[in-house]
């Protein structure tokens, strides 16, 4: 089936942040074809300022991906080629890093490690196999803290090569946005702040709604990919009441397991859980630990039942070799106080990994990687937070087995973001099977861009 480049964008601009509820395995996905006479890219997603009523009756400028913030929903099939044409129409310079994605160094989106900044009115083509499935997403890693702030954040899902079981599903963004009661832009990122837990937003949204009101079809298991797309906030997950069980976390399955009475999601981490939507009429509580992010309300389907679906398939990742692995160590560490008198355009710098801080404003800082690794080899990492504030610890290009905490008991899985708490030691393993220099960094972005970012090569 074939398909106009317009028809193509028109579509991309259609497909709503609220996911694809209702469309089976074998449904089509209009927007998925691929265009006529088009052989360097098959989708086009650009990056332009937008208005939006986030508070009732005004108007706040924020900045969107394919014509909506947070940003319009990527799908793909595991395995496939994935061509995407940003265009940048923007007033500053920027890229796109594609989260928890194993792919080349070139596409990772890192300025002045794998590419460029994309200027404002250029483009830039990415390509490459998404090897996983899963929940990912995107955004970009140029003045992280502004560009996430203003809505640069959208979702990648990678769907699994055979259908996966799920009937239904939705897609679930969590974000929080930075603005006062006349919709005006707050400091994304406040040094005081930045020293301890990071800024937060005030207002927080789901899909860009502030607690909105959720259809979902009665007597049926809703896969619910839940993402934080948040700048600083670690949501408590919670569904009081509900039948609710874990089946990926990170883009990676696990054996599915009841949800309990929380789940603690740091920025940049995913979950997908399996809904069994109670009769028609009833309404569930999604929480951030006491406070209302949304309302589940089911309504009548005339489908059968549905039986909970089987164990998601594992992804094709390289199980560490523990007995021959080398165990490295890093400390995340908070180093000074807050500064005052620093001279026009420096760098605060409150947080360090081994000693070292990363400095934004030092494009060759990725040149001292804070750890070498040989390419084939496996590796144990020991993570020691070393601070009373959490950090969500994100490694770039490859995906990590978490094997131990010193504070919880831990069913090992495959992640790329972990949720290191206070004063908490962990252990995770991985095998080094991309060369290049991949970024290490907290997800917190205030904490990224005040230090706790460091480069790891593989070679």
């Amino acid at each position: 089936m074939a398909f106009t480049r317009r028809q193509i964008i028109a579509g991309l601009a259609g497909l709503g942040g609220a996911g694809v509820a209702g469309l089976g395995a074998g449904g089509v996905r209009y927007w998925l074809g691929r265009p006529e006479n088009l052989t360097t890219h098959d989708y086009e997603l650009i990056a332009a300022p937008l208005d939006l009523e986030l508070m009732p009756g005004h108007l706040t400028p924020a900045w969107a991906y394919g014509g909506q913030a947070p940003g319009v929903e990527l799908r793909c099939r595991q395995g496939e080629r994935l061509r995407v044409r940003f265009i940048n129409k923007l007033e500053v310079p920027t890229t796109i890093h594609w989260h928890g994605i194993r792919l080349p160094l070139a596409m990772d989106g890192v300025p002045y490690v794998s590419q460029l900044p994309v200027l404002p009115g250029e483009y830039f083509d990415y390509d490459f196999i998404t090897p996983d499935a899963g929940s990912f997403w995107y955004h970009p890693h140029t003045a992280s803290s502004e560009q996430l702030g203003r809505g640069l954040v959208g979702a990648l899902i990678v769907e699994e090569r055979e259908p996966s079981g799920f009937r239904h599903e939705r897609t679930l963004s969590l974000k929080s946005w930075h603005v006062d009661q006349q919709g005006a832009f707050t400091d994304f990122s406040v040094p005081r702040e930045a020293a301890r837990g990071g800024t937060p937003g005030r207002l927080s949204t789901i899909n860009g709604a502030h607690a909105p009101i959720l259809e979902l079809p009665a007597g049926q298991v809703v896969r619910l990919r839940v993402l934080n797309l948040d700048n600083t906030l670690t949501y408590r997950l919670n569904l009081p009441g509900a039948q609710a069980r874990i089946y990926a976390l990170d883009g990676n399955p696990v054996e599915p397991r009841p949800l309990g009475k929380e789940y603690w999601l740091g920025p940049g981490m995913r979950i997908e859980l399996g809904l069994q939507v109670p009769m028609a009429g009833t309404e569930l509580s999604l929480r951030n630990g006491p406070l209302r992010l949304a309302t589940l309300r089911a309504v009548a389907s005339p489908e059968a039942l549905a039986e909970w679906p089987p164990a998601l398939p594992a992804n094709p990742i390289a199980e560490p070799d523990l007995t021959a692995a080398e165990t490295l160590s890093f400390n995340f560490e908070w180093v000074g106080a807050v500064s005052v008198g620093l001279a026009q355009g420096a760098a605060h710098s409150f947080w360090q990994i081994n000693g070292q801080a990363w400095d934004s404003n030092d494009k060759g800082c990725a040149d001292k990687p804070i750890a070498s690794l040989q390419l084939g080899k496996s590796y144990i990492f020991e993570l020691r937070n070393l601070s009373q504030y959490q950090h969500p610890i994100h490694l770039h290009g490859m995906t990590f087995k978490v094997l131990a905490s010193n504070r919880k008991p831990v069913i090992p899985y495959f992640t790329d973001t972990y949720l290191l708490g206070k004063n908490e030691r962990a252990r995770v393993a991985l095998v080094a099977d991309n060369p290049g220099v991949w970024m290490f960094h907290c997800h917190v972005i205030d904490h990224m861009e005040t230090g706790l970012m460091a480069s790891i090569e593989v070679a």
